[in-house]
């Protein structure tokens, strides 16, 4: 069988945490990526029990209704700037070089760099909570409130929360770049484009719409800091600004961040079906082409967002809306296609991606029905919404991520987590994310609006809204023995093997983990499934 031979760079071995604080190595960043972001899963997972404690029962119970803003809107902003996009990244990272076969990233120095903006971030978003009070406009900081100083975005809450995702965007320009290179640039003798393992398409593709997308929300915050500190006139009506301007250019950027944080988790799912039904993904380049045309749709449904405005033409963004659920159709069948007759493997990874795949099917057809026009009017900011949003991120997202931590996490450390606790831990987030966005659905149609603090005994929300809240405290439950698992399985658990799995792709060609030159030698690359073609002699074309 022949092989490409690859020579180990000369290098200084370092150890200890000074290695890891300086590393250039697109392993180790990817792994801070990953420990990063559950750092502020956790934190942003607080905050989110604190909104569910609130509105477990009528009335003010623990905070008043300026925290409980401070609460929401950090909320959002940390689960969705500093978890989900950060956590995808921090895979990508780690998996793409190796699947692709290249001893690195592109640019390794602007790499590290990439990714050290972020914890600084973090802490500039959370000091808001030391300096007079948090960013409290939500997530989306729809102007004139977010820049209107007597509406409750006083003090530099609000200021550092503009400066934070600044950071964040141009740490994930400087990223997508980097993968866009590596992708083009790196890839192994052999690796041609309709070669490459799906996730590196998603990343491609995902890398394409930070690099357009995110310089748009970089000039909304810039343009926001003018108004707020400069006296600026962007946003305000009162001075012949307009707030409708900074709709149309934060969700110029928010749409597309929406497959953003799930492209990569498509991407992630793509790899473990196969593995786990023992058969090749049904329809590999309807599956690249339905990826791309998500990318360049995204780019022409941000105005659903803001159809009650009646700023927008109706109509086309209504259809486009309906357009982009064809091909996310076309990827739902090829999954089901894949594991249709397969010999599954229930292991916890597998567990994991059929809770993506259903979870993520309700969040595109409850949000297929916000596209009609009449609806969505009946359904603006109310719960309905909050549902959709957390079907498709959290049982898209993250769903997928814990398959990718399951997955990788051999490849990572060498060791396999625990089957047994992996299985507990997928039961009590699959049983607690129902229990707690489920009942939203109804909450909305039953006309609660969303970001509220408290509600009426009589509304006939209270059950419901109990019940969303012990789900969420399931949910935060779960992280126990998914951290467990992980401290027990660095310690003791059972050694991987180089690939434990079985799996198609090239990270399972090296030892777990990797070296830091990444291989020894590559088998030829023949398809996009080469280590299957390895281990069953196929060597033709």
């Amino acid at each position: 069988m022949a092989t490409t031979a690859l020579t180990p760079a000369a290098s200084a071995y370092r150890s200890g945490l000074y290695e890891w604080l300086t590393t250039t190595d697109h392993k180790k960043i990817g792994i801070l990526y990953v420990v990063n972001s559950f750092i502020f899963f956790m934190l942003g997972g607080l905050l989110a029990l604190g909104i569910r404690t609130e509105l477990a029962l009528p009335g003010v119970q623990f905070v008043d209704g300026e925290v409980y803003n401070q609460l929401f809107t950090m909320h959002g902003t940390t689960m969705i700037f500093l978890f989900i996009i950060p956590v995808l990244v921090g895979f990508g990272n780690y998996v793409v070089p190796l699947q692709i076969g290249a001893p690195d990233m592109a640019f390794p120095r602007i790499n590290a760099l990439s990714f050290w903006m972020l914890p600084l971030a973090g802490i500039l978003l959370f000091l808001g909570f030391a300096t007079g009070g948090a960013a409290s406009a939500g997530w989306t900081s729809y102007a004139p409130l977010s820049e209107d100083r007597t509406l409750g975005s006083t003090g530099p809450g609000q200021d550092l929360w503009i400066m934070a995702l600044v950071l964040i965007g141009t740490s994930s320009i400087l990223g997508g770049i980097n993968f866009l290179v590596t992708i083009f640039k790196m890839r192994a003798p052999g690796m041609t484009m309709f070669r490459m393992p799906i996730l590196v398409w998603t990343v491609l593709v995902t890398s394409v719409l930070v690099v357009m997308a995110t310089p748009v929300l970089a000039s909304a915050l810039i343009m926001l800091f003018i108004d707020r500190n400069y006296g600026g006139h962007f946003f305000d009506p009162s001075t012949g600004g307009t707030a409708i301007l900074w709709q149309n250019v934060f969700w110029f950027y928010s749409h597309p961040a929406v497959y953003i944080m799930v492209l990569p988790a498509m991407g992630m799912i793509s790899e473990i079906l196969p593995v786990f039904s023992r058969k090749p993904l049904f329809g590999y380049k309807a599956f690249v082409f339905a990826t791309a045309g998500i990318g360049a749709l995204g780019f022409s449904v941000w105005a659903h967002h803001m159809f009650t405005t009646g700023q927008v033409f109706l109509p086309f963004f209504s259809l486009m809306t309906f357009l982009i659920a064809v091909p996310t159709g076309v990827k739902m069948f090829n999954w089901i296609f894949t594991l249709w007759r397969g010999k599954l493997t229930f292991s916890t990874p597998l567990l994991f991606a059929l809770g993506f795949l259903s979870m993520f099917l309700i969040g595109g057809i409850n949000g297929a029905f916000s596209a009609a026009v009449p609806v969505d009017f009946a359904l603006q900011d109310t719960y309905w919404v909050v549902a959709h949003l957390h079907y498709v991120l959290f049982g898209g997202s993250v769903f997928g991520v814990f398959a990718g931590v399951y997955y990788w996490f051999p490849k990572m450390t060498g060791r396999m987590l625990n089957e047994t606790i992996g299985k507990i831990q997928f039961v009590m987030v699959f049983i607690g994310f129902n229990l707690t966005f489920f009942p939203m659905h109804q909450l909305g149609l039953a006309g609660m609006p969303r970001r509220i603090a408290d509600y009426a005994s009589t509304a006939g929300w209270n059950d419901l809204n109990l019940a969303a809240t012990v789900g969420g405290f399931l949910i935060g439950a779960s992280m126990i023995p998914f951290l467990w698992n992980v401290f027990i399985s660095l310690r003791n658990g059972k050694i991987a093997g180089d690939d434990p799995w079985q799996a198609n792709t090239l990270e399972w060609a090296t030892s777990s983990p990797p070296p830091p030159y990444n291989f020894d030698h590559l088998p030829e690359i023949r398809s996009e499934r080469p280590l299957f073609d390895l281990r069953h002699g196929r060597t033709g074309h």
